[in-house]
């Protein structure tokens, strides 16, 4: 019979369900049993014995909560009857970076295609990227990346468009013809993976610091291992000014030495022109981005962003842990991996405070985190507002039971970075990157920072994507990945079933990710054409 209960750590007093208890239904972890006093849904919490009115709530070993009131054993835990608390942190001055490394022999000398890079990075895509320096140029960048992706070859076929072709024949009452199947010409330029476009809301009207902040996320993009080759169009009067964006590329990347052409409307004169010098030199960039081709690459080359989206209450217990497991095996082999969403780290700020390699990489950490929260609070609100509705309604009651599953896609290896937004990765192991709770912000920035690959996990299903590097969704539960197969690559939720292992999964998913790394493999957000790409606004307008 499936396990019905979960005690996550040994000092938790509360359990997960992991299907539904009926009220009255007696449950046990081995010689302790409660009865439930009310039904419990699946993902949800049980208390595992009486626990009084402010007294904590402890799951994965930390502060998640007190309860609002006496909780007697068997009891439901709800917004209402606890409410969010996480523990103190400070800086320590002992490290806790020892670690014991996973075996990583099923993957010591793997290697996945890529395109290799001057600056020693390899992209697991080769794609050409237009983007608007400033929201007035969407228009512009939009016709022209509509004209390239119509004529060489990059527009993908739609099952809806098949779909109103055969309406618009019924119709009509022509039922003679059969039913449309669209023909899409060749690509003209095979080793170009796709045309992509960047736009967004920003570059202008806000304060400087943002205009800076932009063109530094923009510099990533362009920089990124996974892009070929970048068309930026300017209207010359904004903040975020060309200047700006080639002082950030050379910061990433200096002397960079891919295809980057800069235009400028107010300068250049008509739209016409504009748009003449941009198709015209675009094209000449492609022809050479054409020539990248894929070779073999060590799996130390891959840069891997830990993502989350519509979570529920089995994140913490299966996806997520198993993401972790394949962090630790990607630094164990010299790779990258990206943890973000630093609301969704409340609670186990002192663990990864005291996993940081340095103190000084410790205080960055922590003031990064005291000063998200207290710009939080300015504007009435915190950290404790960041459950959606779908998470709290799944099982996730307050933001620290969150964090603390959160928390699991980074694994446990040592953290050897703590960057700000919208810096970037710079040497292997694992990093911590401040973003929103925002999953498309967070996903937006983690590529920024070089990811060239990203895992993201959801329990109630999400489509998102990324332009240029493809985004692996993985389910925590079986039910979802059946309902929402179209979104979902890779199914989490047989450790939920006891089919198999955290272990086993993260092998599934490692084999997944050499297969995506390599061109093998499309996600489901790729087919989709799911290219979310929204920068992170930290200031005011003005």
């Amino acid at each position: 019979m499936k396990q019905s209960i979960l005690q996550i750590h040994p000092g938790d007093n509360v359990w997960v369900a992991l299907q539904n208890i009926p009220a009255g239904t007696a449950v046990s972890n081995g010689a302790q049993t409660v009865t439930a006093i009310r039904d419990i849904a699946a993902k949800h919490k049980i208390a595992a014995g009486s626990i009084p009115k402010d007294a904590p709530i402890i799951m994965y070993g930390v502060l998640v909560g007190l309860a609002n009131e006496d909780l007697p054993a068997g009891e439901l835990i709800t917004t209402r009857n606890i409410r969010h608390a996480s523990g103190q942190f400070s800086v320590s001055g002992e490290r806790h970076a020892e670690w014991t490394p996973p075996d990583t022999s099923p993957w010591k000398n793997r290697t996945f295609m890529g395109y290799p890079r001057k600056d020693g990075r390899v992209g697991t895509g080769n794609y050409w990227v237009i983007i608007p320096l400033v929201f007035c140029e969407n228009r512009n960048v939009q016709l022209l990346h509509e004209m390239l992706v119509k004529e060489l070859g990059y527009r993908e076929p739609s099952p809806y468009e098949s779909m109103l072709q055969q309406l618009l024949r019924d119709f009509r009452q022509d039922h003679s013809a059969a039913t449309a199947t669209l023909t899409l010409p060749p690509r003209t330029f095979p080793n170009i993976d796709g045309i992509k476009l960047l736009t967004h809301t920003m570059g202008c009207g806000g304060t400087k610091d943002d205009a800076r902040t932009l063109c530094g996320l923009l510099a990533g993009y362009i920089t990124h291992p996974n892009v070929a080759g970048a068309t930026v169009l300017s209207l010359g009067c904004q903040n975020a000014q060309i200047s700006i964006l080639k002082e950030e590329i050379e910061k990433r990347s200096p002397g960079f030495d891919r295809t980057v052409i800069y235009l400028e409307q107010q300068q250049v004169g008509s739209e016409k022109e504009l748009m003449t010098q941009a198709l015209q030199q675009t094209f000449e960039g492609l022809t050479q981005g054409n020539n990248w081709q894929r070779q073999p690459a060590p799996l130390s080359k891959l840069c891997i962003g830990m993502e989350c989206g519509g979570s529920d209450g089995f994140s913490g217990i299966s996806a997520n842990p198993a993401v972790g497991k394949v962090a630790d095996i990607l630094v164990a082999l010299g790779g990258s991996v990206i943890l973000s969403e630093f609301p969704e780290l409340c609670g186990v700020e002192q663990e990864l405070s005291d996993r940081c390699v340095t103190t000084d990489m410790a205080a960055r950490y922590v003031q990064l985190m005291r000063d998200y929260a207290s710009r939080a609070e300015a504007v009435g609100s915190g950290f404790d507002s960041n459950p959606s509705a779908g998470n709290i309604r799944d099982g996730l009651i307050t933001d620290a039971i969150k964090s603390a599953g959160a928390a699991k896609k980074g694994g446990s290896s040592p953290v050897t970075d703590v960057i700000d937004y919208p810096g970037w990765v710079q040497r292997p192991g694992l990093a911590l990157l401040c973003t929103p709770g925002s999953d498309v912000e967070s996903t937006t920035a983690e590529v920024g920072a070089g990811a060239n690959i990203v895992l993201f996990t959801t329990g109630l299903g999400t489509p998102t994507g990324n332009p240029v590097t493809p985004v692996v969704k993985l389910s925590t539960n079986t039910i979802l990945a059946r309902k929402m197969h179209d979104i979902i690559d890779l199914d989490t939720g047989t450790i939920i079933n006891g089919e198999e292992t955290i272990d086993e999964v993260a092998a599934r998913i490692m084999e997944m990710v050499i297969d995506t790394a390599s061109g093998n493999y499309l996600t489901k957000a790729q087919v989709l054409g799911q290219d979310d790409f929204i920068p992170w606004k930290r200031g005011v307008s003005l």
